[in-house]
């Protein structure tokens, strides 16, 4: 790994590296706050999924969460949302598809299915160089997320219970086969065999697998501009009460899709995962 930042931050570190992925087939930037506890014993390890457009640096810079993580002793991996540079065909031209729009799933149509697998490299690569590098406790694993990253974060764990104890999410896309940004992405990457699509859904995961964790926590404002044309909680919560999962969404009065919102109670999400790890 190449370390491209590192600032002394709560008595913690706040750090970027760069490694080649080899599932990606290109260099990939992840960003670590390791908490002061870290030298003494294994810490657990939160996840964090950034949303559309965004690097590993905005959550870094922007929510605001390394005092609170260094106080509870949470390791914090801040993974880039897409791979990036490839030169693939189309991979700037829009803001959700491509270059920061990964959609953590495993692309299997061309041009993409060779290195958009964010999936996998969540799930896999990333964790097995984390578990290897820094002294964390693999049996203490929680992630969470923002909107695409929320949608990442719900369905990584409702797919990998025994991986990741804890979930939480800021403004899922709550049903990606029921959203615009979800079916444009979805095609380009799945294809237009809808049935395949339901394996990235948080909505379809819940009905078929439940979740036998914690209650999922989620956040959502109630002037959010993309609340009801793209995340529609309402179907998350019918979800989880049909499959009798527990589920405590927080409707947030006044608050939008912003870093504002997620910096205002980023404290109780990094509570809510300390107390179950």
């Amino acid at each position: 790994m190449t370390i491209h930042s590192q600032y002394k931050c709560f008595n913690g570190m706040q750090i970027t590296y760069s490694h080649h992925s080899a599932l990606i087939g290109s260099e990939m930037r992840f960003g670590v706050f390791i908490p002061p506890q870290l030298k003494n014993k294994p810490m657990p390890v939160l996840y964090w999924l950034s949303g559309l457009t965004c690097t590993e640096e905005n959550f870094m810079i922007k929510a605001g969460a390394q005092r609170v993580a260094a106080e509870l002793g949470l390791m914090l991996v801040i993974p880039d949302t897409s791979p990036r540079g490839l030169g693939l065909e189309g991979e700037k031209q829009s803001y959700d598809l491509g270059e920061g729009a990964g959609f953590y799933v495993d692309a299997t149509q061309t041009p993409w299915s060779k290195n958009y697998k964010m999936y996998s490299y969540i799930t896999q690569e990333l964790p097995q160089i984390i578990h290897s590098q820094f002294h964390v406790d693999e049996a203490r694993v929680g992630i969470l997320g923002h909107s695409m990253g929320g949608h990442g974060a719900l369905t990584i764990a409702l797919k990998n219970p025994h991986i990741y104890k804890t979930v939480s999410a800021f403004s899922p896309i709550c049903s990606a086969i029921h959203s615009p940004w979800g079916e444009k992405a979805f095609s380009a990457y799945l294809g237009h065999d809808k049935t395949t699509w339901e394996a990235y859904d948080a909505c379809e995961l819940i009905s078929t697998r439940g979740w036998q964790g914690p209650p999922i926590l989620v956040d959502q404002g109630t002037e959010d501009a993309f609340l009801e044309e793209q995340l529609k909680p309402s179907l998350l919560e019918q979800a989880c009460q049909r499959a009798r999962v527990e589920l405590q969404l927080r409707l947030q009065t006044g608050y939008d899709h912003s870093y504002y919102f997620i910096a205002t109670f980023i404290e109780d999400h990094l509570r809510y995962h300390s107390t179950y790890l």
